[in-house]
């Protein structure tokens, strides 16, 4: 009894003491209030928002998968004969890079689902950033105050293409030492500093005895050190900015509504965490992707046929399949602009196009405020329609990178498919910009059709001339809110003599992007409140 008691007041003792350190350490450390604010964050409930929770969580899958492959991996580039279980490559000489690989897949216990499983998720995760980004720019995501987080975003997405490279090139099989010839080959088209890059980052002539090294340090170590800075100061700024949301009642430009983080959105982001392991485990079992043993260990002297690279990178591939075989000769050095032009100048003008654009659209509509409805798309024509004609370039270009596979499934010649996606790279993104922006207006229509006579009920009514028209019913109160809520700037006014030619410009500008519109049937009464809820929210001192 007396024992008890006294291990009783000793727990006692111990929590309290530890309870006392913990108000010492909040008191000098404001935990719990910073703790109780994360909780009390709200996170969107739409399903949109959940793209970039994909590609961070494909991420995570990338590193956990991504540890266990180094422990495995020799990326060296000494040549060694293969013994190994796989028979058709059995006596043939290559790297410990590839030799490494086929020990990976064919010995090491769980070896080809991890490899797999990364490869998928590598995929994933591109193609959610991706989708991610686009969300971001269909809905003007990116304006005040988001503009940092844009060209974070962008910085992200371009060092998950380069980590992708550069984990595609690692296992020095026949495909991947073909993307890393043409690599190469791109570095020395640069002027004047192109063959020295080339020397450096290979140290001599192609293809070295570094280049894998190199890039397994970049790949495990820099990029990937990189991406959690990068993801981890977007993360912070969505969290002190605040996320977006659509317009819908209690919605306005002022607030941020959404789930709570805890509970709601930690179980929904837990869940789909959960299913994508699945997803990518199943796909790791069960879809094979980038078979090495078939393609054989790299040879500088062979390339593959159909070899194309992984779909992200499939557009740099296509614009070089494009472009025209032009090349000048000054002063006794070659400008290769069959190179230079679709695999560095096209790539450095489009990201940094898209690096300026929330710029470009601010400087456009002189307009400083903070933004936090996203825009409906069709309210958008012109930056819809500019996005639509991007992405028709881009799968263009992608479709060309595989120009040999399609003329040989359909049996079509190689140089008059060429000449059709060279018509297709110019004309598709105009055509598709002009029926994206037709379609914008033509939705916009519809939206002031469906406020003026409702919504169809599905019925069919008859006059008593024996006329038949459709029958409506009054639009709920939520979807008229979704309608009328919008915010479109208007052009800006001419420029009154004498203009500067930045004005005129400002102004030629502003009138392509907003001159285009469709005006909803509102009532003074409800313009006002559509101002009230679309207004910016109030700057302190203000």
């Amino acid at each position: 009894m007396l024992f008890r008691r006294r291990r009783e007041r000793a727990g006692q003792r111990a929590r309290t003491a530890a309870v006392s350190g913990f108000v010492a350490l909040d008191r000098r450390l404001p935990l719990a209030e910073a703790g109780r604010a994360l909780l009390r964050k709200a996170f969107p409930d739409h399903w949109s928002y959940l793209l970039g929770e994909l590609a961070l969580y494909s991420f995570v899958v990338l590193i956990l998968t991504g540890s266990y492959l180094a422990l495995f991996f020799d990326p060296g580039m000494t040549q060694s004969v293969y013994h190994g279980p796989y028979a058709p490559l059995r006596g043939l000489p290559m790297s410990q890079a590839y030799l490494s690989t086929l020990d990976l897949s064919f010995q090491v216990r769980g070896g080809l689902l991890i490899r797999q499983m990364h490869h998928w998720a590598a995929l994933v995760f591109v193609a959610a950033a991706a989708v991610h980004m686009l969300r971001v720019f269909f809905t003007g995501a990116f304006r005040r105050p988001r503009e940092a987080n844009w060209l974070v975003g962008m910085t992200l997405f371009l060092l998950a293409l380069f980590e992708g490279f550069c984990g595609y090139s690692l296992p020095d099989d026949l495909l991947s030492g073909t993307g890393l010839r043409t690599a190469n080959t791109i570095v020395q088209s640069i002027p004047v500093v192109g063959t020295y890059a080339s020397s450096f980052v290979w140290r001599g002539p192609f293809p070295g005895h570094v280049i894998l090294p190199r890039l397994y340090i970049v790949h495990v170590l820099f990029v990937p050190g990189l991406l959690i800075a990068l993801i981890t100061a977007h993360l912070v700024l969505v969290v002190y900015l605040k996320h977006t949301h659509w317009a819908e009642r209690g919605r306005t430009n002022r607030n941020a509504v959404g789930l709570p983080m805890f509970p709601q959105f930690v179980t929904k982001s837990t869940g789909l965490f959960l299913m994508l392991f699945g997803l990518l485990a199943a796909g790791g079992a069960l879809a094979q992707v980038n078979p090495v043993w078939n393609y054989g260990p790299y040879r500088a002297d062979q390339v593959a046929t159909d070899a194309q690279p992984d779909w992200y990178v499939g557009f740099l591939e296509g614009a070089l399949r494009v472009m025209p075989p032009w090349e000048t000769v000054l002063w006794g050095h070659t400008w290769m602009w069959n190179v230079l032009i679709p695999a560095v100048i096209l790539p450095g003008v489009l990201f940094t196009a898209l690096y300026l654009y929330p710029f470009l659209e601010k400087w456009i509509t002189v307009d400083s405020a903070e933004h936090h409805l996203s825009d409906r798309p069709r309210n958008r024509p012109t930056r819809t329609a500019l996005g639509v004609a991007g992405i028709v370039f881009y799968a263009v270009l992608l479709a060309a990178g595989g120009n040999d596979v399609v003329a040989y499934t359909f049996r079509v010649s190689v140089n008059t498919l060429t000449w059709i996606f060279r018509a297709a790279v110019v004309l598709g993104p105009v055509v598709a910009f002009m029926l994206a922006k037709r379609a914008c207006l033509a939705l916009q229509d519809h939206d002031r059709k469906t406020l003026a006579e409702g919504e169809e009920s599905g019925e069919v009514e008859q006059s008593v001339e024996g006329g038949l028209s459709e029958g409506h019913r009054p639009l709920s109160a939520r979807r008229g809110y979704r309608l009328m809520v919008r915010d479109i700037p208007l052009p800006l006014p001419a420029a009154e003599d004498p203009a500067s030619r930045r004005q005129r410009l400002r102004t030629a500008l502003s009138g392509w992007y907003y001159r285009d519109r469709v005006e909803l049937p509102v009532t003074p009464e409800q313009r006002r409140e559509i101002e009230a809820r679309t207004a910016a929210p109030v700057e302190p001192g203000e």
